[in-house]
């Protein structure tokens, strides 16, 4: 699960990220918004966390930027303005909730959680694909009532091919996801491989079906046999 926080306030923004990394959520930051376009224009995320005063520009824009690439993010204001003309406009503009500061991080983890889960998974706790099934808060994959041990690269790369279904991801994009923008600083993404070939062992040892296909010279795609 990745996650983009543009947010200005540095404190704030490190509050969130240190919160989330304890419960097992990549986090990367955009202190302003040249930096949060050149983000989401290089980068796919799960949710975007958005305040919407910068100090270089306005987080609506940054709205409409993402509705004039058809970007699908989920997206939570989080913003001290409170007023309904504010928050009339940020849903008008894409926004999928709002959250006014000050408010608890376990409150915005929540939020967030739900939003990924009615965007991706129709709103299950629980995914399950024939005999898989992974429950998101637990962090937990059994296979036919047998819990796998996954790793948690192993964990965000399975969520992310169920939540691709049927959908070629290049090596490239799995390296975002799992990596973020580090993977910008790898050599080679030789790394992708043997997560798959990891992953695809755990899951038929266990007795799962052959759902990882390699799509040779595009990358991975995720199909029900």
């Amino acid at each position: 699960m990745k996650i983009l926080i543009i947010e200005d306030e540095r404190e704030i923004s490190q509050s969130i990220k240190d919160y989330f990394k304890t419960n097992g959520i990549q986090c990367e930051t955009a202190e302003n918004y040249n930096l949060a376009l050149s983000k989401i224009g290089s980068y796919d995320y799960d949710c975007i966390l958005l305040d919407l005063m910068l100090p270089d520009g306005d987080g609506f824009e940054i709205l409409k930027e993402l509705k004039s690439k058809n970007k699908t993010e989920g997206v939570i204001i989080i913003s001290a303005k409170e007023n309904l003309e504010t928050r009339l406009e940020g849903f008008n503009l894409g926004a999928d909730d709002y959250l006014t500061k000050p408010f608890h991080l376990a409150e915005l983890l929540v939020r967030m959680q739900a939003l990924i889960r009615r965007k991706n998974f129709k709103g299950s706790n629980s995914i399950i694909f024939n005999e898989i099934v992974v429950d998101i808060f637990s962090k937990t994959v059994t296979v036919n009532d047998t819990k796998l041990d996954l790793t948690k690269k192993e964990l965000d790369l399975l969520l992310f091919l169920i939540g691709n279904e049927n959908k070629v991801l290049s090596k490239s994009a799995i390296a975002e996801h799992l990596s973020g923008d580090m993977a910008d600083m790898l050599d080679n993404h030789d790394f992708i491989y043997a997560h798959i070939k990891n992953l695809k062992k755990k899951l038929t040892q266990a007795g799962g079906g052959d759902y990882i296909k390699t799509i040779y010279g595009l990358g991975y795609k995720w199909e029900n046999e």
